[in-house]
């Protein structure tokens, strides 16, 4: 799972760890080549005296054993046997011993020499540098903490000087989101990386919306020029039906295509409304009694059947008011009992008007879970369908669906086919 923080929060920490890294390195370091350097000075410094104590010892007999920095004793081959039991094996060297015992530091170094027939010992007590290695330890924690404080400080100014031109580039891009008149952001930022990425905004958002505005005149090109033989149509289409000496067969087929006129007049509509690519779909005042636009969706999708066994009918549980054209409800509920007409073979397709929303449920083949939300996607079909078709028909609902704020579902059904769901929220309002 990627982070989800800041960039300038995550360079932020980054310096700052880096910061107490190197400082808890360098006190490590410091730490291990003092006691490293220690340890030597101590071992040389001790078997240098104690060499120098026996040959002192050797050339004045009757001098003690004496020794500049630490305790020494001496015995001869005879006498050895006196000396501390753990002392009595040892070749000459420097030791580092533990004990306690005889009047013996805890822990001390043991320098041991052995010429001229005598056995010198020397030792130091080392347990007497622990306050200072514990006072150096203090130390360097103190300084890994300044230090770490102090890379917080800088990363803090560094990430704003450095994240500024990032961060203006950003709020920039959040307020052409939120509608603002966009502006080039190249000639805002100075000639680097995020002058380079503003630049390839500016030529990426230029060429989108010169594609957006093509497309657009396009749509609103072709539904203005769709209106005038609809329009033809419709009026000949009205004037032969109210021919008196029609046939009924002839009747019933004007019928047909004042239908398919109505219904490709909506359509043009709702593309013109969708080409203007608005936040909110206009509503002009005007409520659609979802009922009957559902009853002439049905009547309009009927003759679709043909002469499969099919049931197709309305149920009105409720009244359904909502603001939007009717063109627009005519169009996305067409649609979703469109699909049902075409894949259904056989049973019933019902259309629902319940509160706040209808359903349309078939008998088809069914859908399954996973794919529900692709069929939304534009060239997207059912698996295994032959049924002939574009794919657009739920694209252009979602996206209806999208303008006026509603939510469109598909889902399979418990027992055979599946269920289209469209809810109008809270474009919906109380019917009477």
């Amino acid at each position: 799972m990627q982070s989800r923080s800041k960039l300038r929060v995550r360079l932020l920490v980054t310096f700052t760890l880096f910061g107490f890294g190197l400082s808890a390195l360098f006190a490590a370091a410091s730490l291990y080549v003092r006691a490293k350097v220690e340890n030597q000075l101590i071992n040389k410094s001790l078997e240098a005296d104690v060499q120098q104590a026996l040959e002192n010892k050797h050339r004045h007999p009757d001098q003690p054993l004496q020794s500049k920095l630490v305790e020494g004793w001496l015995w001869n081959n005879r006498t050895v046997y006196q000396a501390p039991l753990a002392w009595q094996g040892l070749t000459p060297g420097v030791y580092d011993m533990r004990g306690g015992e005889d009047g013996k530091p805890l822990h001390y170094k043991l320098a041991v020499a052995r010429k001229y027939g005598l056995d010198a010992f020397l030792t130091y007590d080392i347990s007497r540098e622990g306050l200072g290695k514990r006072q150096l330890v203090t130390s360097l924690i103190a300084a890994v903490l300044l230090f770490t404080l102090l890379s917080l400080a800088v990363g803090y100014w560094l990430s704003r000087r450095v994240m500024r031109p990032v961060t203006d580039l950003a709020q920039r891009l959040r307020a052409f989101r939120s509608g603002a008149q966009p502006e080039l952001l190249a000639p805002q930022f100075a000639e680097d990386e995020v002058g380079e990425l503003a630049a390839a905004l500016d030529d990426y958002a230029q060429s989108q919306s010169a594609m957006i505005q093509r497309d657009r005149e396009f749509n609103a090109d072709v539904s203005h020029e769709l209106r005038t033989p609809l329009a033809v149509i419709a009026s000949t289409t009205e004037l032969l039906i109210a021919m008196p000496d029609l046939s009924e067969k002839l009747h019933t087929r004007l019928q047909r295509i004042e239908r398919a006129v109505r219904q490709s007049t909506e359509l043009t509509q709702a593309l013109l409304l969708l080409s203007r690519a608005e936040r909110s779909g206009p509503v002009d005042g005007e409520t659609t009694d979802v009922a009957k636009i559902a009853e002439d969706v049905v009547d309009t999708h009927r003759p679709d059947l043909g002469r499969k066994p099919i049931t197709l009918r309305t149920e009105i549980e409720a009244a359904v008011l909502v603001e939007a054209p009717s063109s627009v409800v005519a169009v996305a509920l067409g649609n979703l009992v469109g699909n049902a007409c075409k894949y259904t073979q056989e049973g019933e397709i019902v259309v629902r008007v319940q509160a706040g929303r209808v359903r349309v449920e078939d008998t088809g083949p069914g859908i399954k879970a996973d794919d529900a939300e692709h069929l939304f996607e534009r060239g997207v079909r059912g698996e295994g369908q032959t049924v002939k078709g574009a794919g657009l028909g739920l694209a252009i609902v979602r996206r209806l669906c999208e303008l006026y704020g509603w939510q469109v579902s598909l889902q399979p059904r418990a027992e055979r086919g599946a269920v289209a769901t469209l809810d109008f929220g809270a474009g919906e309002r109380e019917g009477d």
